[in-house]
């Protein structure tokens, strides 16, 4: 039979090897978004509070920069970066995204076709058009191969804490 200072110092040892493989967990569970040029704007705090905490059934997760937002997996997540540089007039499709309250959003949608996944997605980053700070969402090519950009409603609410000084035609 152990001893009772060798049996309590090694189930402090488990412990310990508990909490630390917790806070592993928990790091990993954070996606690493670069920080946006203009995130301090008072602004894109409150885009950020007011963003779903889910996101097309993905989870939200920590970000690793201030203004920023990302839902799914830490390794390939939808990303939003607020107080990103308005973008001027574009010959890129420009899409009104309404939702059914009667907020609209009109983002500027891009694709990267030179970034795609094993499965047929393709990189694409929406950003806001005529907001200011700009909002920018990056979808990579593991989301959009099984799942559309419809999200983009979703985020209509918070992204309308933003200026509107322009709209696509």
């Amino acid at each position: 039979m152990p001893r009772p200072s060798s049996f309590s110092s090694r189930v402090r040892a488990v412990a310990l090897v508990v909490v630390a493989m917790a806070a592993l967990g928990a790091c990993a569970s954070t996606a690493d978004v670069e920080v946006a040029p203009n995130a301090a704007d008072p602004v894109c705090a409150s885009v950020v509070l007011a963003l779903p905490q889910e996101l097309a059934d993905l989870p939200r997760l920590e970000t690793s920069s201030q203004g920023t937002a990302a839902w799914g997996d830490a390794s390939a997540p939808v990303a939003l970066r607020c107080g990103v540089e308005p973008l001027p007039p574009t010959t890129d499709p420009c899409v009104t995204v309404t939702d059914p309250s009667g907020v609209r959003v009109d983002w500027v949608a891009v694709e990267d076709p030179s970034q795609t996944s094993a499965s047929g997605g393709t990189l694409w980053t929406f950003t806001t058009y005529g907001r200011e700070p700009a909002v920018e969402v990056v979808v990579p090519p593991e989301v959009t191969a099984g799942r559309s950009a419809s999200f983009l409603v979703d985020l209509g609410p918070a992204v309308a804490e933003t200026e509107q000084v322009r709209e696509c035609l």
